[in-house]
């Protein structure tokens, strides 16, 4: 990961495409996610709308040896949480939902929160802050701008409504693989870091927590909850960096450049 990769036009059309397919993904599971299912059966509906009705790749499955095609992290799980038959969704509950997708040689990757049911007042702040956070980095893309500007603007937001930025995991550039450089820090101070330029690709990607930043694995080596087992968010899109600022690959239909996106199901 030692090389940025620029994009070219055409690789970031076909980058486009890819996004835009992603996004479909997150409008079917839309219809399907609510209490009483599964996070394998989320799992096994996505592999399927994925392959046969967007004959397209899930680009995590077989990555690292993981075995499904998302990530399912429910209410204190921070990331990589593994699908399960025997997890079901109930009312309250919070899930992030993480989803790779390839098409054409070129990935995208994004993830979102979903409300399930009635959930706590404290909860549902925690979800809209992290998604606001998301899009605070998000909107200071721009060619000489730093990725130290990007983290910081999402730290600000976070700390400012008392929540704690997880530092153990980041975002990351994305193309042909799906991790590429540079990493993408949550955290950061204003002008430090790389200088973004156009064609760069990357995933902001933050997990904001309730009480402590500290992140612990459980024993099947991939699923991180937070220490103090509060409850954690996050949120993810794939960004492209343009001539005068960023392009959202994977933004969904209910965006508005950061508003309404939040999934609350009845």
């Amino acid at each position: 990961m030692s090389e940025v990769k620029l994009k070219t036009p055409q690789e970031l059309a076909l980058m486009r495409q890819s996004g835009k397919l992603l996004a479909q993904v997150f409008a079917y599971l839309d219809q399907h996610i609510r209490a009483g299912l599964s996070t394998m059966q989320i799992n096994d509906l996505t592999e399927r709308y994925i392959v046969d009705q967007l004959a397209a790749r899930p680009a995590s499955k077989g990555q690292y040896g993981f075995q499904y095609v998302l990530n399912s992290s429910v209410n204190h799980v921070v990331c990589h949480g593994v699908p399960s038959e025997t997890q079901m969704l109930k009312a309250g509950d919070i899930v992030n939902i993480d989803i790779t997708l390839e098409k054409n040689g070129f990935i995208a990757d994004s993830s979102k929160m979903y409300l399930i049911d009635q959930v706590t007042p404290a909860a549902r702040q925690l979800v809209d802050k992290t998604y606001e956070a998301m899009w605070a980095g998000i909107r200071v893309v721009k060619p000489g701008a730093t990725l130290g500007d990007v983290g910081y603007a999402i730290q600000r937001h976070a700390q400012r409504h008392g929540y704690s930025v997880v530092r153990d995991y980041c975002g990351h550039g994305i193309g042909r693989e799906m991790h590429e450089a540079p990493e993408v820090m949550h955290i950061g101070r204003p002008g430090q870091g790389l200088i973004l330029r156009e064609g760069m690709t990357f995933t902001i990607e933050p997990m904001i927590n309730q009480g402590t930043a500290r992140t612990s694995t459980q024993k099947d080596g991939w699923t991180v909850v937070t220490r103090d087992k509060q409850l954690s968010a996050q949120w993810e899109h794939t960004i492209a960096v343009t001539a005068d600022g960023y392009e959202v690959l994977t933004l969904r239909a209910e965006e508005d450049t950061g508003q309404g996106a939040i999934q609350r199901l009845p």
